[in-house]
């Protein structure tokens, strides 16, 4: 999967997530190998995460609120787009170095979702890894927090490895490789009834 750039995915991803936290401006200028379009994705998720701790607030305006669910939106619609783009990317790296199918099987998920979901969990891992360092927690919450912590870091590395034994069996051929579009009605003035009613 190296040439795909899913290399050490989880790594790289635990290791980007450290650095975007720790760096006053959140920018994409961390340097890796790692397949472009999945770092992008991840940074996606990143922003997204927190402006989703944002709009749990009780103690802000209204029209903080409505802003944050804004920027919600276009986050999700860029996330939505970078994981077809992914998805894309995938399908001319099988088309160019896989086997002809030998069988019409093919995945309900695309592995560009299961790396969009690595990037969440990767994301819930880092933060429930620093709620255990807390010092305003009880023993028994700390403990809670690290079961959690570890079942999440297993759960990563079981849905890794599922997408490499997923590109792998398209590579074999075992599998055809669709693409799949979410078609976010939300987001689009003509689809979206509340909106082009109103025009």
């Amino acid at each position: 999967m190296k040439k795909l750039g899913f290399e050490n995915l989880n790594k790289i991803f635990e290791e980007a997530l450290g650095y975007w936290h720790s760096e006053p401006e959140d920018d994409m200028s961390f340097d890796t190998d790692c397949n472009k379009t999945a770092l992008t994705l991840i940074y996606k998720n990143y922003l997204l995460w927190h402006e989703e701790d944002k709009a749990r607030r009780d103690d802000v305006e209204a029209s903080f609120i409505a802003q944050v669910k804004r920027n919600i939106d276009k986050l999700n619609q860029a996330r939505n787009d970078l994981i077809e783009k992914l998805d894309e990317e995938i399908l001319i790296y099988i088309q160019a170095n896989g086997k002809p199918a030998i069988s019409d099987d093919y995945n309900s998920e695309t592995a560009g979702s299961i790396v969009d979901r690595l990037s969440i969990m990767a994301l819930k891992s880092y933060h429930m890894l620093e709620d255990t360092q807390r010092i305003d927690i009880t023993e028994e919450h700390k403990k809670k927090s690290q079961t959690k912590y570890q079942t999440l870091c297993t759960q990563k590395e079981d849905l890794y490895n599922a997408l490499e034994k997923l590109i792998q069996s398209y590579l074999n051929g075992e599998k055809v490789i669709k693409l799949y579009k979410q078609f976010k009605m939300y987001n689009d003035p003509s689809l979206n009834p509340e909106v082009y009613n109103r025009k």
